[in-house]
């Protein structure tokens, strides 16, 4: 019979440093968004190149990396994983800040890349292990707050620093916390017994994925229609998603004539604020409503994707003028639909590796969520910026200032193929997690 490790004040710790590694780990990485433009100008790049910088280049390797670190954290020590990783990328940010030429601050990016492949999937599967099922979607989504947080902090404060200091120096403050984060959870988080909370019995998967080559226990994973859903669901949203999180604060400095600090201000606290509220709110209620139903897992972020659509529609199609004044700051009054997205769009990320680690034994929780989020890395981050990017570009001829508007516009659009997915996956994740039960009961 498997034992657990007693939920105790150390368990809250180390959820808490393992959300503020993951915090820094998108700071680290979103915060290019607000730093485009004077990069661009030092540079002398194109919007295509500096999609290639914040998606192709960093998704390819970071998505590349992630599957088979995932499969050796199903293995080792989870902890030591995630705290070598934190040190890597942290002091890859910092060089980022020392680059005078573009192909140096590629190369830094890429690097950055090779250490974020190694932190969120190990994360996961310790947070799964460290509490009850009953807790997982709600605790799930309090660590999934981070990259919101990191959206927030990445965008508000960098925006700050790169006006006042010059964009080198964000990437120098940003870098430094890493490395003590690193020390932190090599030192105080405490590796949780793999499933403890799951019962007496896994399934045979369990045991066959100790011996089995990673191609296969990919395929095995892949075979499952609800895992295979979610993940083509999950790709969807990262490139409307992540090419939203890098453009925006562009598109709200060339459409609405924001200054470089007020559109990181702007952006990062209302997508962060609305993001957190969702991330929390779709925890607590997904926990309550599966308890009725099981499709909620996934019915929940279908509900969300539905309504963050019309919210991204609108703010993207919003005229430009209407402002309402706060102190010294400008707000376009369609910064109201920022926050509506940030709150609905949080929805899905949070409960889709919530409803992946309930699917899969332990032993292979790292593994399914690195393959889950291969999915959204290797669409989402390398091509959501790049495309959005090239687009941006191409429609330039035609519509000036505002092709970027339509570019986003254009890979928002993509969501609703999300919709579609996570409405094909219910009826096959009821049935799977139904017979998961049944044969525990």
């Amino acid at each position: 019979m498997q034992t657990h490790t007693p939920v105790t004040v150390r368990t809250h710790l180390g959820l808490l440093l393992l959300g503020l590694v993951y915090i820094f780990s998108y700071i680290d990485r979103q915060a290019i968004a607000i730093l485009i433009e004077p990069i661009k100008r030092e540079f002398g790049a194109s919007d295509t190149m500096m999609g290639l910088l914040t998606g192709l280049a960093f998704g390819l390797l970071y998505a590349g990396l992630g599957v088979p670190v995932g499969k050796l954290a199903d293995r080792a020590n989870r902890r030591n994983i995630v705290a070598v990783c934190c040190t890597i990328w942290s002091l890859a940010t910092m060089a980022c800040g020392f680059a005078q030429q573009f192909w140096q601050l590629l190369a830094a990016r890429m690097t950055v890349a090779v250490g974020e492949a190694g932190g969120m999937a190990p994360s996961i599967s310790m947070v799964s292990d460290m509490y009850p099922r009953r807790q997982r979607s709600l605790v799930i989504g309090l660590f999934m707050m981070g990259p919101h947080f990191g959206v927030l902090i990445g965008l508000a404060v960098g925006g700050w620093i790169a006006q006042h200091h010059g964009w080198r120096a964000a990437f120098l403050w940003f870098g430094a916390p890493g490395i003590v984060l690193g020390l932190l959870v090599w030192l105080f988080v405490r590796e949780p017994v793999r499933g403890g909370f799951d019962g007496p019995a896994e399934p045979p998967s369990a045991a066959a994925a100790a011996t089995e080559s990673l191609s296969a226990q990919l395929r095995r994973l892949l075979a499952d229609p609800a895992f295979r859903h979610i993940c083509w669901g999950c790709g969807m949203a990262g490139v409307a998603g992540y090419g939203y999180a890098i453009w925006t604060p562009s598109f709200l400095m060339r459409t609405h004539g924001l200054t470089l600090a007020h559109a990181g201000l702007l952006f990062g606290v209302a997508s962060g604020l609305g993001a957190v509220a969702g991330s929390i709110f779709s925890g607590w209620a997904c926990d309550r409503l599966v308890r009725r139903d099981l499709r909620w897992q996934l019915g929940l972020p279908l509900v969300g994707v539905a309504i963050a659509v019309p919210m991204a529609f609108a703010l993207f199609l919003w005229p430009a003028g209407p402002a309402w004044t706060l102190g010294t700051l400008k707000v376009p009054h369609a910064a109201l639909f920022i926050l509506g997205f940030g709150f609905f769009a949080s929805w899905w990320p949070s409960l889709s590796y919530s409803a992946v680690s309930q699917m899969v034994p332990a032993s292979e929780r790292s593994t399914a969520a690195a393959l889950l989020n291969l999915f959204i890395t290797l669409f989402g981050v390398g091509g959501g910026p790049l495309v959005t990017g090239m687009l941006s570009d191409l429609l330039t001829p035609r519509f000036g200032s505002d092709a970027l508007r339509w570019a986003l516009f254009c890979a928002l659009a993509l969501m609703v193929l999300t919709a579609v997915a996570f409405a094909l996956a219910l009826a096959p994740y009821r049935c799977r997690m139904s017979s998961q039960t049944s044969a525990v009961a």
